[in-house]
């Protein structure tokens, strides 16, 4: 059957040149659009719900939030760990699905199941899921700095919560732009204890006049003359005076009873939980862009930095944003390290065929068939959904010094049939062709076995699993490309690359220089003193 495809190859070898470019295109669009990253991801497919329950102790979140969550959790189809936390005032529960668990479905049972269980929750607890992204999806960390000291805290706090985490929620790719440091605004009310109990107001009922009032309702419509006027209340807060007009009562004189009667209407930070500082000068303002699942870093991080350049005209004077972390450096450390090897290894095999065939027309059969296979292997990867990393591209690498076997033995076949029958352009595709099937099966098997050592490597699951299966994915695509291709490109390219005077093997430099040593192997041996033998070669090998 290979010796039926690799003359099918030859007689159609336009269709063969054909596929060959439109592997080409298809790779090229494969390598272009392939995610890039540092490292592979390896976390597992989970949902984050976390709730809010402002003022409570843990163990009165761990009891009224976090086990009810986690209960309800349990059942949730593909889960297969459930894990709660509770902190002062907010609750945390991981919900860790089977391998290969869609995140999108998990994410829509998990919101499922925890419209079932929010009634169960106090009023006050209000359960969201986190955003849809994984461990490795910290891509980008900035900080906003004033140096002149215009803007304080709570200013460049505002600055960010505002203006920078909206504008960069739109850029593609991006889950959530997290704020850490600064200082919330807040409108506080300090409440005089002794005034509450000289004007018999609980407390409570300060609580429900301030909810009350910052509130718009609606009346329906009026007609008038044809025309309708639309009713409503408006009553939202707008500031410090307004709170303090708000009413609470009134007395026995029917005087009104405000809020600024009893308490004190103040603007200061909300409560934190912790600070961020910046290089040991102070505390700063930081933001964190966290990469949608499945995105790709480098192309995410390159418009979040395009997007924050055009947000800086924006900023007051003085504001400036630093990048404090930025992922892509190491994308591109590691990425280009490996091109560079991989080029490398493209000029060893390159230099290798050309000195020891001395010929370089036979070299570029190599040249071209390698490119091709590793292009495969990319669109095969792009399909697949496998990142473009560290360990990916790792196993393109390992997998270069076995591709070009089949090419470099079929090359050399043809040329030791050119030797004992000359080409002419009456018989030249009829010896590129008995040389190619004469070793064509074997090389094809061959490859396939050596395709398959990397099959154990499947076995590994979880964290292993998700570190070394891209490695074992690309090298056993790239392994398969090039057992096809010397079958059905290589023999093709043969016929159009090999052509002329060929030069025995006993006439090539390096063929002459090296037997040239192997002769003189046994006087060489001779003379160090080391033991000879009848066969030279087993002499050779003895002085080595």
């Amino acid at each position: 059957m290979i010796k039926a495809l690799i003359f099918w190859s030859i007689k159609n070898r336009f269709f063969v040149l054909l596929a060959t470019l439109l592997l080409i295109g298809w790779g090229a669009f494969a390598v272009k659009n392939t995610p890039i990253d540092a490292i592979p991801d390896l976390s597992d497919v989970q949902v984050i719900i976390k709730t809010n329950y402002p003022g409570q102790a843990p163990q009165v979140v761990e009891d009224q939030v976090t086990y009810p969550l986690t209960t309800a959790m349990l059942s949730v189809p593909g889960a297969k760990t459930v894990r709660g936390f509770s902190f002062f005032g907010d609750s945390y529960v991981y919900v860790i699905f089977e391998e290969g668990t869609d995140i999108y479905w998990a994410r829509s049972r998990v919101l499922e199941y925890l419209s079932q269980v929010a009634s169960k929750l106090p009023a006050d607890a209000k359960p969201q899921l986190g955003p849809d992204a994984t461990g490795v999806g910290w891509v980008y960390l900035y900080a906003l700095v004033d140096r002149t000291g215009q803007h304080d805290l709570s200013q460049l706090r505002s600055i960010q919560d505002w203006f920078l985490k909206y504008e960069l929620q739109t850029v593609p790719g991006v889950s959530e732009v997290a704020p850490i440091g600064g200082m919330v605004k807040q409108y506080q009310v300090k409440v005089d204890p002794d005034k509450l109990r000289a004007f018999d107001i609980p407390l409570s009922h300060i609580n429900r006049a301030i909810k009350r009032a910052n509130q718009e309702s609606g009346a329906s419509v009026i007609e008038m003359a044809e025309a309708e006027y639309m009713v409503r209340a408006s009553g939202y807060l707008d500031g410090i005076e307004a709170i303090e007009a708000i009413p609470l009562g009134a007395n026995l004189n029917g005087t009104p009873i405000l809020l600024k009667d009893l308490a004190e209407v103040v603007v200061g930070p909300q409560m934190r939980r912790g600070i961020a500082e910046l290089d040991g000068e102070g505390e700063v303002v930081g933001g964190v862009v966290v990469m949608r699942f499945g995105e790709n870093a480098q192309t995410t991080i390159a418009n979040v930095k395009a997007k924050l350049e055009e947000l800086k005209r924006s900023l007051p004077e003085g504001v400036e944003v630093v990048t404090v972390y930025d992922r892509s450096g190491l994308i591109e450390s590691a990425v280009n390290n490996l091109l560079e090897k991989l080029l490398e290894e493209f000029i060893v095999v390159i230099i290798v065929c050309a000195l020891f065939l001395f010929h370089f027309r036979s070299s570029l059969v190599v040249i071209v068939s390698l490119p091709v296979g590793i292009l495969v292997a990319f669109i095969v990867m792009y399909h697949q959904g496998i990142n473009a990393n560290i360990m990916s591209l790792g196993g393109i690498a390992i997998a270069i010094g076995a591709m070009v076997d089949g090419a470099i033995v079929m090359v050399e076949n043809v040329h030791k049939h050119i030797e004992r029958t000359p080409l002419t352009p009456q018989n030249r595709w009829q010896v590129i062709g008995e040389a190619s099937a004469e070793v064509g099966p074997a090389l094809f098997f061959s490859l396939l076995i050596i395709t398959m050592s990397f099959l154990p490597v499947f076995t590994l699951e979880a964290q292993e699993g998700k570190m070394f299966s891209p490695l074992a994915f690309t090298k056993t695509y790239a392994m398969a490309a090039a057992a096809g291709l010397a079958v059905t490109l290589v023999p093709v390219l043969m016929g159009y690359c090999i052509r002329g005077k060929i030069l025995s093997e006993h006439k090539k430099p390096i063929n002459r220089l090296l037997l040239a040593c192997y002769s003189q192997g046994p006087e060489l041996a001779e003379s160090n003193g080391h033991p000879c033998f009848n066969d030279h070669r087993v002499r050779f090998l003895a002085i080595g």
